[in-house]
Order: C-alpha cells, then sequence, then structure tokens
C-alpha cells in the first residue's frame, strides 16, 4: 500500500500542475477566432443608414507565438480603426482596446459557467479623453463559423451599444499562427 501512495500522489500533482485555468480556456477559445469575419453591426446610437446597414469586418490573429491575440475592426469609408489585443496576466485574461477616443482601456474578462460567453469589465483606462471609453466587451460563441460581439462605449455617463453579428468568412488571412 506504501508504495502505491507516492505514485498517486505524483499522479494527482502533475494532473494538477497542467489544469487550464478560467483565463487560460477563454484565452484559448478566443484563439480558435482567428481568421476574417463579417456582419451586420447594430447600435443604440443615433448614426446614418449607411452605417448601421454596412458591413463590418473583423480580423483576429493570433501573434506573438500564442501570447496575444489582436483583433481589427474595418468598416467601409473608415481611414483606420481600433484594435484590441488580448493576453493573459498570470490568472487573469485581459484586454487593451486601442481606441480611437485616443486612449487605452483595459478590461478583464469572466467566463459564464456553460463557457459559451466571456465578458470583459472596465478596469482603467491610459491615455487623453478619459470620459470617453470603451468600458464593456462581450463575445459570445455560437459554433466555429459563427460569434457575436457587444461592446459599450462610455460617452461621459451614458453607455452606448453596438452588437455585431459575425460570420467567417472564407479568407484564412488570419488563421492562428504559431
Amino acid at each position: 500500500m506504501k508504495f502505491l501512495r507516492l505514485p498517486l500522489i505524483l499522479m494527482l500533482l502533475s494532473t494538477g500542475a497542467f489544469a487550464q485555468s478560467d483565463a487560460q480556456k477563454s484565452f484559448d477559445k478566443l484563439k480558435a477566432l482567428s481568421g476574417v469575419w463579417e456582419g451586420k453591426v447594430t447600435t443604440d446610437m443615433k448614426v446614418a443608414a449607411s452605417i448601421e446597414n454596412s458591413l463590418m469586418h473583423v480580423t483576429l490573429r493570433t501573434t506573438s507565438r500564442g501570447n496575444a491575440l489582436l483583433h481589427e475592426m474595418t468598416s467601409a469609408g473608415s481611414p483606420d480603426d481600433p484594435i484590441t489585443m488580448f493576453y493573459l496576466d498570470e490568472d487573469r485574461l485581459l484586454l487593451t482596446h486601442y481606441c480611437d477616443a485616443g486612449n487605452r482601456p483595459r478590461l478583464e474578462a469572466k467566463t459564464s459557467p456553460d463557457g459559451k460567453t466571456v465578458d470583459f469589465d472596465f478596469v482603467d483606462v491610459a491615455g487623453s479623453n478619459q470620459h470617453q471609453h470603451m468600458h464593456q466587451a462581450k463575445f459570445t460563441f455560437i459554433d466555429a463559423n459563427h460569434h457575436t460581439e457587444d461592446w459599450t462605449f462610455m460617452m461621459g455617463d451614458k453607455p452606448v451599444h453596438a452588437h455585431f453579428d459575425l460570420r467567417r468568412t472564407g479568407d484564412g488571412s488570419g488563421a492562428a499562427s504559431k
């Protein structure tokens, strides 16, 4: 019996050492979105009908040897667009949003118990214009070729919501790299 105790303890310790944190699981799920996506955007902010009905393109690309995920939104007629970087910081999944407002808010992830959504909540902001910033983001995984993103931008104390219903395109230019 004594001889079995040590191997059993070692096996249990090694299993615990390789268990993924919720942050790592969520990061891996987000990295699986690497690729090119397009879809309609709806918002509760008054915008021109041409913007509301135009296609939004989102490219996600795993980079830095798998340690970061780049998210870039592009829309027709825009000279440049915001980017967001997702990364692990110890046992936390964070994003830094390089915003059109000229600042860099950081948000921290919380995963739903069923693993189908990852919600990011505001932590802090660096840079100018600190009264307008991205405040929340939510990624909902529908299947391998369909996901939604919900982004909340704070204009002073008023939230503005944007909902992206995105489908994977055949363009593999954003595919995961290692």
